[in-house]
């Protein structure tokens, strides 16, 4: 006979009045967690009292019913009511849901109270975020949503941003197959298609990082402070119908401008307006750069204007200011150190003293009618007008002969007016502009694999680095100057064969370098140049020839020797150029003996590319070469085992990893190398590594850095090596 199912009986629930009902000693929470209890009371207050009480009644000795009971299940409950009644919003003879329990039952009350507190199952933050969303379809703000649940609204829009991500993504999310960081990264970026592209390319690799993630959402975007930004605004770029990118889960530097291109023209529209306004100063023309080139005044004379004198406002704020900062220093005279907010007060009045000091440069009439200025931006996005530039050409007819055979007829302003959109306004200035393409991105190459050569435009940018760093190199080379000196005088005497294709200009004419990266002119040895230069220009009695022969006759034995090899540094040429068939430029044969001469003046000074401070970046050489070269540029440096670890990467990641790699390692493309080092000793410190074997490799493989994000310890390299 089958038996029949036991019947389950609930406890009856019924409402007891607040002041009957006191805490067990059997509650097993003992640890604060969750929300507060005042937190508790004010929801408790709010919406009332969501989930009963489970209580027990207190027996007499005699095992009767006291009328109290006591309360297993529920105490923080129970504890938020006593702080309403405490606070008098809560009567004490309120009815309060309680479950009642029968005394005599089985089941202990530690059981009750672990049971309520181990059964209940946490909200998924899923379902929370999706909650929120459902709350402010029907109506409610996010300032109310945040009062209601405790938390601070930027939370709310936060949690909100996370449920506005791509549904698919909010499934996988939901089977935890992405984490909540994960999650937090992909709300960067608005768009669910490219949310969904990214996590296809990153879902089966190992770089699935956060940071990954949000380089991958924002790589078509320029940050906020970016110097074309800062000098726009973000007010005036979003004014203009410009879209931001902001991550509310992190700091993000004023986050990302979506559209590039509409940045470039706003840049674009403002220092042409900025020109406009500076040629009303009456200059007779105006270049405009977002860059400008090393040595972009080279050729043209510069205007020595007197400085403009303060006005009666500016001197009475300048002696405020001075009397202030005197007094201070007298007040604090004898002490150690000043304090910090003094300190601080006094740099504040130094900076806008120097401000009030530095004074624009009044010129002479007649010389603004033939000189012109450069309006560009510096490296903090402010704007930067360089005034009092005299081209050759623009200079007094019975001086203008003289000033070309100085400079050369090819000199800098002819290069940076060539080309240029003129349109004249104001004054009858003229305003021209480089057009220099700015932060062109090279396509991704669909290349067979095969090594093909550098691009032209490359290999000349890179001998530019390299004829700067000789130009250093043979400035505090005496030796060495004179040598070269003696070799193109030998050759110009004897030989009766041209001179062309030679690696010294003796004349001295400055070579101008038509094609460089936009980093020469803040290169290391463009300092050490300039510096140099300018320590001899302090100097020199210039224009006045009688004075600079005395000056020059006085000098001793060294210093003649050195100021010599600074002259003869200027016409260093090591440019590798474009060979033209047809006469005009170098020949083939002129540009063999050029490189072949820069190898021997490069051996003499012991040139160390890497010394001098190039480096291969994604900017100055990744980017620009085929992915085959790069990967032969990672396999020297770092070995083949680290290489394959890029070979299935896109054309911008793999740069960006092989820039990652090759920083510090010593690594140089050819041209860069001293032929002499790569015949003795197999390339090693100027660029190629010698050759390891694979095991080698395997025991100490340079991983990138999205595959060793998830590894601990020494398991990357075994991991790499399996």
């Amino acid at each position: 006979m089958a038996k029949s199912a036991q019947k389950v009986t609930l406890s009856p629930s019924r409402d007891i009045p607040f002041d009957k009902l006191v805490l067990s000693q059997a509650n097993v929470r003992r640890i604060k967690a969750g929300i507060s209890v005042e937190e508790l009371a004010e929801d408790i207050a709010r919406r009332g009292l969501l989930q009963s009480l489970s209580v027990r009644p207190i027996l007499a000795d005699d095992g009767s019913e006291t009328g109290k009971f006591e309360i297993p299940a529920g105490g923080r409950r129970f504890q938020a009511l006593s702080l309403l009644v405490k606070q008098k919003r809560l009567a004490k003879t309120t009815p309060i849901p309680c479950i009642v329990r029968d005394a005599t039952s089985a089941i202990l009350a530690e059981d009750d109270s672990l049971a309520e507190n181990m059964q209940r199952a946490a909200l998924h933050p899923l379902d929370q975020f999706r909650a929120f969303v459902v709350l402010r379809e029907k109506g409610q703000g996010d300032e109310e949503i945040a009062a209601a649940f405790f938390v601070t609204p930027q939370v709310v829009k936060q949690r909100l941003k996370l449920a506005a991500v791509a549904p698919a993504l909010l499934e996988f999310y939901a089977e935890d197959e992405m984490t909540l960081e994960q999650l937090m990264a992909f709300t960067v970026n608005p768009d669910h298609e490219r949310q969904v592209q990214v996590w296809e390319a990153i879902k089966s690799s190992w770089n699935k990082e956060p940071y990954q993630i949000r380089r991958m959402l924002t790589e078509t975007s320029v940050r906020a402070s970016d110097r074309r930004a800062v000098f726009v605004g973000v007010e005036a770029y979003e004014a203009a119908g410009g879209t931001m990118l902001h991550d509310l889960f992190q700091g993000d530097d004023g986050g990302w401008l979506e559209d590039p291109a509409l940045l470039d023209r706003l840049v674009s529209e403002k220092l042409q307006a900025e020109a406009e306004a500076i040629a009303t100063e009456s200059w007779k023309w105006i270049e405009v750069s977002l860059d400008l080139p090393y040595g972009y005044s080279h050729g043209l004379r510069r205007l020595s204007g007197d400085p403009a004198p303060m006005t009666d406002d500016e001197g009475a704020a300048h002696a405020k200011l001075l009397a202030e900062y005197r007094a201070l220093e007298e007040e604090y005279e004898g002490q150690d150190e000043f304090p910090e907010e003094i300190d601080a007060r006094l740099g504040a009045l130094e900076v806008a003293m120097e401000k009030l000091e530095a004074r624009p440069l009044i010129f002479d009439d007649e010389e603004i009618a033939r000189a012109g200025a450069f309006v560009t931006l510096d490296r903090y996005g402010e704007l930067a007008v360089y005034r009092g530039f005299v081209r050759p050409e623009d200079e007094p007819r019975e001086d203008a002969d003289v000033h070309i055979g100085e400079h050369g007829a090819g000199g800098q302003g002819a290069e940076l007016s060539a080309g240029s959109n003129v349109d004249g306004i104001g004054h009858g200035t003229v305003i021209t502009s480089a057009g220099q393409a700015l932060g062109a991105n090279v396509p991704d190459d669909e290349d067979d694999g095969a090594l093909k050569p550098l691009p032209e435009r490359l290999v000349m940018e890179l001998t530019a680095h390299r004829t700067l760093a000789l130009r250093e190199a043979v400035g505090r080379s005496p030796d060495v100057a004179l040598t070269l000196l003696l070799l193109k005088l030998v050759n110009d005497t004897f030989r009766t064969s041209s001179s062309a294709g030679s690696c010294l200009d003796a004349s001295v004419r400055h070579v101008y370098m038509s094609a460089q990266a936009s980093d020469l002119k803040d290169s290391v040895v463009a300092k050490l140049v300039d510096e140099r230069h300018a320590e001899w220009e302090a100097d020199l009695p210039l224009g006045n020839d009688a004075a600079l022969w005395d000056y020059l006759a006085s000098l001793d034995q060294v210093s003649r020797l050195s100021l010599l090899a600074h002259c003869l540094s200027f016409g260093i040429n090591a440019l590798h150029e474009k060979v033209n068939p047809y006469g005009a430029g170098i020949s083939a044969s002129g540009l063999t003996k050029r490189m072949t001469q820069s190898d021997l003046v490069a051996q003499a000074v012991e040139l160390d590319m890497v010394e001098a401070g190039w480096e291969p970046t994604a900017d100055t050489y990744l980017n620009r070469v085929p992915k085959a070269r790069i990967l032969e540029a990672v396999r020297e440096a770092k070995g083949e085992v680290t290489s394959q670890l890029l070979d299935h990467l896109k054309k911008g990641e793999m740069a960006t990893e092989a820039e990652r790699l090759l920083k510090g390692s010593g690594w140089l493309p050819e041209v860069l190398r001293r032929h002499d080092l790569v015949a003795l000793d197999g390339a090693e410190g100027q660029g190629a590594p010698e050759p390891v074997s694979d095991a080698e490799q395997a025991e100490d493989v340079d991983l990138p850095a999205f595959l060793t994000a998830d590894l601990p310890g020494d398991d990357a390299s075994m991991m790499a090596a399996e």
